[in-house]
């Protein structure tokens, strides 16, 4: 004889169905948890890592020689640019003394206390 489960024995076994279908997506989770705590701790660390940004730098031409402009270490033509190097304050200094134009945009003459 082929007797029916009872109402109570397939509740069980949905609750059984349930736990597994939760427990695997909790390990899931935890997985992806796990995963951007990694990516996160690496941020950090590369953050940590990075060297700090130059205070100074001298825009050259496209020849590579010519100096076209000295700018302060955060301004963003400069960073458009794709032309500048590091400088030290007595290089900057040095360059504005020989005539290389400051930034307009960012005033490396008035940062260094050449301009007021």
């Amino acid at each position: 004889m082929n007797e029916e489960p009872s109402r109570l024995q397939l509740l069980h076994f949905a609750r059984r169905v349930v736990v597994q279908q939760a427990t695997a997506a909790l390990a899931q989770l935890d997985g992806w948890i796990r995963e951007e705590e990694r990516r996160e701790k690496e941020r950090r660390r590369g953050e940590e890592m990075r060297p700090a940004p130059p205070e100074w730098l001298i825009q050259y031409g496209l020849n590579r020689r010519n100096v076209d402009a000295v700018h302060t270490g955060d301004c963003w033509a400069a960073a458009k640019s794709g032309r500048c190097r590091p400088a030290t304050r007595q290089q900057a200094l040095d360059a504005l003394r020989r005539q290389v134009p400051a930034c307009v945009h960012c005033r490396p003459d008035t940062a260094l206390g050449m301009l007021d």
